[in-house]
C-alpha cells in the first residue's frame, strides 16, 4: 500500500510541477530570480510591473545583474530616478517584443533572414538577432551586441530569454 501511495504521489508531481512553474507570469519569475534583482528594481522604478503582469504575449530579453553592472553607475542611478522615469521606460521596453518567440521561433527568422532577424520593440525601435561567434546575440540600435545566454523560459503570458548586457536604443 505504501508503494502505492508513493507512486501516485510521484506521479501526481511530475504532472503539477510544469503547471505550476507555467502558472508564474514574467514578473514572479523574474522576481524569484536573484540574477535579475537589478531588472525588477528598473521596473518597479519605471512602473512596468502592472504591465508585464498582463495578459500578453510577450518576448522578455532580461539582462541579468551582470549586464546590468556594466552601465556606468552614475548612470545607472541617474536612470532610476523618478525623474528619469520615461527614459528607464524606453530602455525597458527596448527588451520587449509583442508575442512569444521561443528560440526555435527566432532561430527559424535567423535562418531564413540569412543569419539576421530584425525584431521590432515595444519601445518602437529595432533590435537585430543575429548568430555570430557559435552563439545568437542581440545588436541594438548603437551596433552594441549582447550574448543570449539561455532561452525558452516559459511564463503564463510569454517568455523570457536571458541576456548577458542591457541593450540600449538610440
Amino acid at each position: 500500500m505504501k508503494k502505492l501511495v508513493f507512486i501516485l504521489t510521484t506521479i501526481t508531481m511530475i504532472a503539477i510541477v510544469p503547471t505550476m512553474k507555467a502558472q508564474k507570469d514574467i514578473v514572479d519569475i523574474a522576481v524569484s530570480v536573484e540574477d535579475f534583482s537589478t531588472l525588477v528594481t528598473a521596473l518597479k522604478a519605471a512602473d512596468l510591473v502592472g504591465a508585464l503582469k498582463g495578459d500578453g504575449p510577450f518576448t522578455v530579453f532580461a539582462p541579468v545583474n551582470s549586464g546590468f553592472a556594466k552601465i556606468d553607475e552614475a548612470a545607472l542611478s541617474s536612470l532610476l530616478e523618478p525623474a528619469n522615469k520615461e527614459k528607464l521606460s524606453a530602455v525597458l521596453t527596448y527588451h520587449v517584443v509583442s508575442g512569444k518567440l521561443a528560440a526555435a521561433d527566432v532561430a527559424a527568422a535567423l535562418e531564413s533572414g540569412g543569419g539576421k532577424a530584425e525584431l521590432t520593440t515595444l519601445q518602437g525601435g529595432k533590435l537585430t538577432a543575429v548568430t555570430k561567434d557559435g552563439g545568437i546575440f542581440l545588436m541594438d540600435a548603437n551596433g552594441n551586441y549582447s550574448k543570449i545566454s539561455k532561452t525558452d523560459v516559459m511564463a503564463s503570458n510569454g517568455v523570457i530569454h536571458i541576456i548577458e548586457d542591457v541593450v540600449m536604443p538610440k
